[in-house]
């Protein structure tokens, strides 16, 4: 099952999204085994990233992946085990985080790759910079020596209709289009998961993070 949905998937988003841009594929691979992560690296998934810290500690030493991310809440206390480990930390949701990857980073004379999250939704439930601080987030990411602004990342609110979706994609798509201008090395819209992914790429994302699309409900809740 998981090879043919990673090829199902692969084949689906080769031609890009709307704008032709290359989709990348991430795979959401909470509470999935590290074999079945290996598994679908094997069949040609290149990335995944992990929600939690201590199951990333788990199983950084036993998944083949070159590109481990992560794309859950991060609190400062857990940063440390990041760094140095992952190619970038999608889900940077207020400053004083930043601070603490780009102190780390610089302990560690490393460069950490970050998105900035935006709560784009405005919902109560997640955490992430307020759509009107979105671009004086990115301002003051792209100004840590220690850290790379790679762009932006967003949860789109589950089960809300189409065409608001769709309003909430187009909004983020604003956003990066301006920060690609501004600052270099802008090159991630992470707006997309397994049930509303196709709509954020017809809309002008280039990164979607599918859980349950590739490796089954059983597995993976989201």
């Amino acid at each position: 099952m998981i090879e043919e949905n990673v090829r199902a998937i692969l084949q689906e988003i080769a031609a890009g999204n709307n704008l032709g841009e290359k989709i990348t594929l991430v795979g959401a691979s909470k509470t999935v085994s590290p074999e079945n992560i290996n598994l679908a690296l094997s069949c040609g998934l290149k990335t995944v990233a992990e929600n939690k810290v201590q199951e990333f500690t788990e199983k950084y030493p036993l998944v083949h992946c070159r590109n481990y991310q992560f794309i859950g809440h991060l609190q400062k206390n857990k940063v440390k085990y990041l760094i140095g480990k992952v190619s970038l930390i999608q889900s940077v949701d207020s400053i004083p985080l930043a601070e603490e990857i780009d102190r780390l980073s610089q302990k560690h004379g490393v460069a950490t790759g970050v998105l900035a999250q935006i709560n784009i939704g405005r919902e109560q439930t997640k955490s992430g910079f307020p759509p009107e601080e979105a671009l004086a987030a990115a301002e003051k990411l792209s100004a840590f020596p220690n850290l790379r602004l790679k762009g932006l990342m967003a949860m789109l609110p589950a089960g809300a209709e189409s065409g608001y979706l769709k309003d909430l994609c187009l909004q983020m798509r604003e956003f990066y289009d301006i920060i690609k201008k501004r600052y270099e090395g802008i090159e991630h819209l992470s707006v997309g998961m397994s049930e509303d992914y196709k709509i954020a790429v017809a809309n002008g994302s280039n990164m979607i993070r599918l859980g349950s699309a590739i490796f089954g409900r059983r597995n993976y809740e989201g």
